[in-house]
């Protein structure tokens, strides 16, 4: 129902905003390019002239963002064409008025104020369903990769092994379970699904350990201490491989679709931490103990390691860093799911072939979703909606002095707690409007993977064994939300500047 709301409200939205652009702005051709417009349309020429350095602003080198203004039609001022922008870092700034008294009828921005007026063409209707179905067709060969290894995995024993590592720790935070109970084995199946990303596993297993743990709920109808830290730490969305990420970034043809694997992995841990922590204290639960220090404090150091090191390297370096170590990782655990599989005797074709079955089925099953949201939100950026919101936060962003790429990713992260269909629709849709590869396209990314869709997963959850009192469970899954969000843009800069 949530979903139905969001989609119909987008879509009169836009045709609404579009509708006075069209009567009361004098844009007659918005309904065109609303239904028929194409992102590959050829921007207007502006030319420029800079004043200054962008990085002194706090922005990008000049080469930078030279590259970046090029996106959208701007090209530098030359003796035959003079230049109708001025861009530099202070506006009233002595050398910009000598400049405007030259070229009187020039534009003065600073490289700031500049990024609210830059606007991207996006396909229109008809554009964008052709895009999605493309899209999804690309997204095939990837799911049915990753989900045919995972299907190895499961059948290996890989899920229940990393079940048994983890007992010792989960045990200290779900203190009301009883050793030995099924609720813990259906909990820890979760976790592990989620941690390879077994989706089809994790929400069975998921709904498998909120009847059990009701059975011990002495209140049927409000949320015990046990479902609460269990449903918050699973909205946090503790992630080791973002599959679908990964797979739809190479369907829009990123140059690096793995590239945000290590910012992803980071961003969910953060969620996921901080959603224990905020629940630990609700609850009374002390989380100074041996098991839980030992495991939180040692993936905490290895993080804080990598976080240095990252740090001690240049941009360049940083993203072939990154790259290598996401792509080796990736093979690595490969490698090991067939030494598992082999050792354990399983068929490793046999379940790859059937693993990768669902990976197909998975990559047809979304068309219609993606379809429906993409051109919704196409509706939106189209109509100038998106625009209004965006510039209006960016504007906002620039007052402040700070830069404003990321906010061209945000409207991935405010989608996710209601929809994650949606968001993910909001991702791709980023990714088209900007490049992949772009850091907004990256920033979508990293945000679509730092948590799970909250309002659903509550929905689906309580619902499922009738919890009508949630008790603090949305408050904690909306605050870790925002520390993802938070932790995604930081390390979006930290890795991809």
């Amino acid at each position: 129902m949530a979903l139905s709301r969001i989609w119909s409200g987008f879509i009169i939205v836009a045709i609404l905003v579009a509708g006075y652009r069209c009567f009361f702005a004098g844009d007659d051709q918005i309904f065109s390019r609303m239904v028929i417009g194409k992102a590959d349309e050829a921007y207007e020429t502006v030319y420029y002239q800079m004043v200054g350095e962008p990085e002194k602003a706090g922005l990008r080198s000049r080469e930078d963002f030279a590259a970046y203004l090029a996106g959208y039609g701007y090209v530098p001022a030359d003796s035959a064409h003079p230049p109708t922008v001025l861009l530099a870092r202070h506006a009233a700034a002595d050398s910009v008025v000598t400049l405007s008294s030259i070229y009187p009828t020039a534009q003065v921005y600073t490289f700031r104020s500049i990024q609210h007026k830059l606007v991207k063409k996006t396909d229109g209707i008809i554009e964008t369903c052709k895009s999605a179905v493309n899209i999804c067709i690309g997204l095939i060969g990837v799911m049915a990769l990753f989900m045919g290894f995972l299907s190895i995995a499961e059948r290996a024993g890989g899920v229940r092994l990393m079940s048994r590592m983890i007992w010792p720790f989960f045990s200290k935070i779900f203190p009301e379970v009883p050793k030995g109970h099924p609720a813990m084995g259906h909990m820890m199946m979760n976790f592990a699904a989620n941690l390879l990303n077994l989706d089809n596993a994790a929400t069975p297993f998921g709904i498998k350990a909120m009847e059990s743990l009701q059975e011990l709920n002495p209140n049927k109808e409000k949320a015990s201490n046990a479902q609460l830290m269990f449903l918050c730490l699973h909205a946090a969305g503790m992630t080791l491989i973002p599959v679908s990420i990964i797979a739809a970034r190479s369907a829009v043809k990123s140059a690096s679709p793995t590239d945000i694997f290590i910012p992803c992995m980071i961003a969910t841990f953060v969620a996921t931490i901080t959603a224990m922590i905020l629940v630990a204290i609700r609850q009374g639960i002390n989380l100074f103990q041996t098991a839980i220090l030992a495991w939180v404090g040692g993936i905490c150091a290895l993080i804080a390691l990598l976080v240095i090191y990252v740090n001690s390297l240049s941009a360049d370096e940083v993203q072939s860093f990154s790259a290598l170590l996401s792509n080796s990782l990736i093979l690595v655990i490969f490698l090991l799911i067939i030494f598992g599989a082999l050792y354990k005797k399983v068929d490793v074709f046999d379940a790859f072939v059937d693993g990768a079955k669902g990976g197909f089925e998975t990559a047809i099953r979304i068309i219609p979703y993606l379809v429906g949201m993409l051109v919704a939100i196409s509706m939106l950026r189209t109509s100038g909606t998106f625009d209004v919101i965006i510039n209006g936060m960016k504007h906002f962003f620039a007052s402040l002095g700070a830069d404003t790429r990321f906010v061209d990713g945000l409207p991935t992260a405010l989608i996710k707690p209601l929809s994650g269909s949606g968001a993910r629709g909001m991702m791709v849709d980023t990714m088209k409007t900007f490049g992949p590869d772009s850091f907004a396209g990256r920033l979508a990314s990293i945000l679509q993977g730092s948590s799970d869709t909250t309002f659903y997963v509550v929905a689906v959850y309580f619902g499922a064994v009738a919890i009508k009192n949630t008790r603090y469970a949305i408050g904690t899954m909306l605050l870790a939300d925002l520390v993802g969000i938070l932790t995604s843009i930081g390390l979006c800069y930290m890795f991809f500047g």
